[in-house]
């Protein structure tokens, strides 16, 4: 294959594609708006699933690296109303088929499993266009550009690489998402650690909930989630984190304390999330040169799928790439019918577990959804 491979986005797609074109012998790079690895926290746990994200982890040789990672018994699940009162209490199987791992631990892994350099940080990307039949050019913030002649969008929900396409623009879904973390939670919240438990943590009600789950070395991550219009909290600073807090809490007003601590004892400021999601079915006719993977695809809102999608949809591209490497608009065609597929299949199956979570016979609807995965496993 005689085609640069150009990525944008250092996520998990995007790396699980540069790992299995460097285990072909193909050489990418990589390019992230982030200064470093360490920029920002990576997000929380992951359970990877063996159809997808094990797949494509195997597909990159790196099965063993990640059985490393694995945080045993973090699959037990809680529900709880806003008493603190528990519903439904899980514990894990110890059958391990979703292992837990930290989002950030296996970023850092597909990281280290690349050569030096793959990886350019600092560069954000501010635009692409189309130069000509098959090559783009890519825009940095920086001023500087590069000619791609192979540009692969792993860039998320807010694409730059998406409006060469066919585009489509992300929709709000109607729910915001508060993230907060406690750390050394068994010693500093131990009321907090005793109700969220050993894995995760549903506490609900209608419009309104706390999903929690513990990491390690004793870290609760904890994500607000709200049935908010798209403009809450517009006029409050975000970087005023006293203030934020207090926003949020005061939706929590009556729940138990226990609960309510695992946002005012938040030892990081406050992150605020509003959800968006892609059309679904989004898809495109085939553009000469350039593709897309993972949520610059096809965003939903978080149900545990997204992930594991993206690094098979990387390790699918990748492996495309090393089969056909004399025609690369067959391979990305391959990649894309494979993931259209793959994306709307979810999609048809999607419980709606996030909408669920918090509607309007919360937390009972989660429990029914609950009840019956238990039921099927």
């Amino acid at each position: 294959m005689t085609k640069p491979v150009t990525i944008i986005g250092a996520g998990l797609g995007g790396l699980v594609l540069a790992r299995v074109l460097h285990v072909h012998g193909i050489p990418a790079t990589v390019h992230e708006a982030e200064p470093s690895p360490a920029a920002r926290r990576q997000g929380g746990l992951l359970d990877i699933h063996p159809e997808n994200g094990q797949l494509a982890l195997e597909t990159a040789a790196l099965t063993e690296e990640f059985r490393k990672l694995i945080l045993p018994g973090r699959e037990s699940y809680r529900v709880l109303d806003r008493t603190g009162t528990v519903l439904l209490d899980l514990p894990d199987s110890g059958a391990g088929r979703r292992p837990e791992v930290p989002r950030g631990a296996l970023r850092q892994m597909l990281i280290d499993a690349l050569p030096a350099g793959t990886v350019r940080w600092s560069h954000k990307v501010t635009g692409v266009r189309t130069l000509d039949e098959s090559r783009h050019e890519v825009r940095f913030d920086d001023g500087t550009t590069i000619i791609a002649s192979l540009l692969i969008g792993a860039d998320g929900a807010w694409s730059r690489v998406r409006p060469v396409l066919p585009d489509a623009r992300p929709a709000y879904v109607g729910v915001c998402s508060v993230e907060t973390f406690l750390f050394d939670a068994d010693n500093r919240h131990p009321a907090a650690a005793e109700v969220v438990g050993a894995g995760s943590l549903f506490a609900l009600a209608p419009g309104i909930g706390l999903l929690a789950h513990r990491e390690g070395g004793g870290t609760l991550h904890t994500y607000a989630q709200l049935r908010k219009p798209e403009g809450w909290l517009a006029d409050v600073d975000t970087v005023d984190t006293a203030t934020l807090i207090a926003e949020v809490a005061k939706e929590y007003d009556g729940w138990a304390p226990e609960l309510t601590a695992l946002i005012t004892g938040s030892d990081t400021p406050p992150i605020l999330r509003r959800i968006f999601t892609l059309p679904a079915g989004h898809h495109w006719d085939r553009v000469p040169g350039v593709t897309l993977l993972g949520d610059a695809a096809h965003l939903r809102a978080p149900n545990g799928e997204g992930a594991n999608l993206a690094m098979l949809d990387g390790a699918e591209l990748g492996q495309a790439l090393a089969t056909r490497p004399d025609d690369v608009e067959a391979a990305l065609a391959e990649h894309e019918r494979s993931m259209f597929a793959r994306a709307a299949a979810i999609e048809a199956n999607d419980d709606d577990m996030y909408t669920i979570m918090i509607d309007d016979d919360a937390p009972q609807s989660m429990l029914a959804l609950m009840n019956g995965a238990e039921r099927e496993a």
